[in-house]
């Protein structure tokens, strides 16, 4: 599959809440690193923080922008409330091995009232 078939499945798990499904996407030893964060490595790292994040708040991603370039699936998007991010993926073999996402923490907290 291409990087960009890839991310379209992952915006579907994603926005089905899906965190199984998703965490599939990725390597055994895949980096998930959202700048505002510290970077989660492993699978089964990422596969946890999705399903914390998932029943954190409901979050959607709507595709502004998906560009593919080599190796490189990326995502400009926003959500219904206003948010808007970018996201860069890595994918090798059919699975992300590195991720990275551009997001504002602070206005995401105050969006879905989640205490700093």
């Amino acid at each position: 599959m291409s990087p960009k078939e890839i991310l379209t499945n992952w915006l579907k798990h994603f926005n089905d809440a899906d965190a199984s499904a998703i965490a599939e996407l990725y390597s055994d030893d895949a980096i998930n690193h959202q700048v505002a964060n510290e970077p989660v490595v492993g699978k089964k790292a990422i596969s946890e923080m999705f399903v914390k994040e998932f029943a954190t708040a409901e979050m959607v991603c709507i595709p502004e922008n998906i560009f593919e370039d080599g190796e490189w699936a990326i995502l400009e998007w926003k959500d219904p409330k206003g948010m808007r991010g970018c996201g860069f993926f890595h994918i090798v073999d059919d699975k992300i091995i590195f991720q990275r996402g551009y997001w504002d923490k602070l206005s995401f907290h105050r969006l879905h009232d989640i205490p700093l």
